[in-house]
């Protein structure tokens, strides 16, 4: 027996149970992890709060990311042995698999094998993160060396995963937050400049950083009014990819932006990349590639043992982390 992670109602973190389970036999194309590390995302809250892009089915289990051993194998599984130290992509959905647990089964293809330079907690927040803002920025957006790239919210681990991947291949990242309260983390970071939309005019400090050209590419988890200095910030051409939905508002585009500028603006989704086998093949690649160098490396904002996953819930709810919150597992 060993534990694991559900909850039978949505609601507050205190829906969270932790209770004994047997894990079955994997099978055919899955792998059974012993879990070392979890890492939090913030689409486990919304899922927990009955606000996800699907609902709970209870007994309903989540958890997108962690790292551990492989203990045994399904059928027609290749390139795994047991004792593989292996990292967790989000390629499911949490009605079919989960994280949150001490032992767990996967889908293969969702598995990969952890690069020698990475601790159990830096794996476990890795592949989210990174997986994300590879998809926008450099599957679809093409970043280049020199393009300026604007990164809302850039406090969050997905933020702070696009500053690197900006970084590692010469872009330079502008890196957007509500307060300077978190300038000094992100520039230590990486971000090259830091924009406080509450104590600076976003649109007037994007155009004097780029000479009055634009950022050619935005990336943006937020949305709601905000969103529309950053779409006047773009270049001719520029492209906005929005993330997430931290705000329920509308974002009102100026027509005449996206007239004269020819812009284009894009939602985007991390099952983009995780759902298409080539996609997640060269996703794979780059990052493995980034953190085996070390122009890569997750930034963690907090510890909590497995058995704090409700404290743990709670403090990522506070939304006043830098990097990435993980559950370590005994």
């Amino acid at each position: 027996m060993s534990k694991r992670v559900f909850f039978n109602q949505t609601g507050p973190a205190d829906v969270l149970e932790i209770v004994d389970w047997q894990e079955p036999s994997p099978q055919a194309g899955e792998i059974q992890v012993k879990v070392h590390a979890i890492g939090l995302n913030r689409a486990e809250i919304m899922y927990r709060n009955g606000q996800y892009v699907i609902d709970p089915v209870f007994p309903a289990k989540l958890g997108y990311e962690a790292s551990g051993e492989v203990v045994a194998l399904g059928e027609n599984v290749a390139g795994f042995h047991l004792g593989d130290r292996v990292a967790v992509i989000p390629a499911f959905m949490f009605t079919e698999y989960g994280t949150y647990g001490e032992t767990v089964n996967l889908p293969a293809r969702a598995v990969v094998k952890m690069p020698d330079n990475q601790s159990w907690t830096e794996a476990a927040a890795t592949w989210m993160q990174f997986t994300t803002a590879y998809g926008a920025l450099i599957e679809y957006a093409g970043l280049k060396e020199g393009d300026f790239v604007i990164l809302n919210a850039a406090s969050s681990s997905v933020g702070m995963a696009a500053i690197q991947i900006a970084n590692m291949v010469g872009a330079v990242p502008i890196a957007v937050s509500r307060t300077s309260s978190k300038a000094r983390q992100l520039f230590d970071g990486g971000a090259k400049y830091v924009i406080a939309t509450s104590e600076e005019n976003l649109k007037e400090r994007i155009l004097e950083i780029t000479d009055g050209k634009g950022a050619r590419v935005a990336f943006d988890p937020v949305g709601g009014a905000g969103a529309t200095a950053i779409i006047e910030a773009l270049s001719f051409e520029g492209l906005f990819y929005q993330y997430g939905a931290l705000s329920p508002d509308p974002i009102q585009v100026p027509v005449m932006d996206l007239l004269g500028k020819h812009l284009t603006l894009r939602g985007y989704e991390l099952f983009e990349i995780t759902a298409d086998d080539g996609k997640l093949a060269r996703a794979k690649a780059f990052i493995s590639k980034g953190l085996a160098s070390g122009a890569l490396k997750p930034v963690i904002a907090k510890e909590f043992d497995f058995s704090q996953v409700q404290e743990a819930h709670r403090f990522m709810e506070k939304g006043t982390q830098v990097g990435k919150i993980v559950l370590t597992v005994k």
